[in-house]
């Protein structure tokens, strides 16, 4: 036999109401720590590998700035110092008679292109 809401003296809803009670006392009185616990780890997981991302990002950022101030200071150092002794050779003599002059030529050719070479293939390697 069915009963009805009005005879047994309780109000629709009211069985969830209590179950929400319930719960809510549990939760105040400390009963749910076990599940607060692994909410907070989780928690601390999520921030914690965000935080390695963007610690990755600025590593990698400050890399490619020690990268390109290295090739700068490679091609003013190394490269430069040669062009401009076969820009006044040129300019002094009007051609590369000596082979000292056409060494230094060939040289700066090798170096450009071992420059290029290197920051092609760092370049290539950061692409997906």
């Amino acid at each position: 036999m069915k009963t009805s809401a009005a005879a047994t003296g309780t109000a629709p809803g009211a069985g969830n109401n209590a179950n929400a009670r319930q719960d809510m006392l549990a939760a105040l009185t400390g009963h749910h720590a076990a599940q607060d616990c692994k909410v907070a780890h989780h928690t601390r997981r999520v921030v914690m590998a965000s935080l390695g991302v963007i610690q990755e990002r600025k590593a990698g950022l400050k890399r490619n700035r020690a990268l390109a101030l290295a090739a700068i200071l490679v091609v003013f150092f190394i490269v430069g110092p040669p062009v401009w002794w076969m820009v006044d050779t040129l300019v002094e003599e009007g051609h590369l008679a000596s082979l000292l002059s056409q060494l230094s030529v060939w040289g700066f050719f090798i170096s450009t292109a071992l420059l290029a070479a290197a920051l092609l293939a760092g370049w290539l390697r950061k692409q997906p």
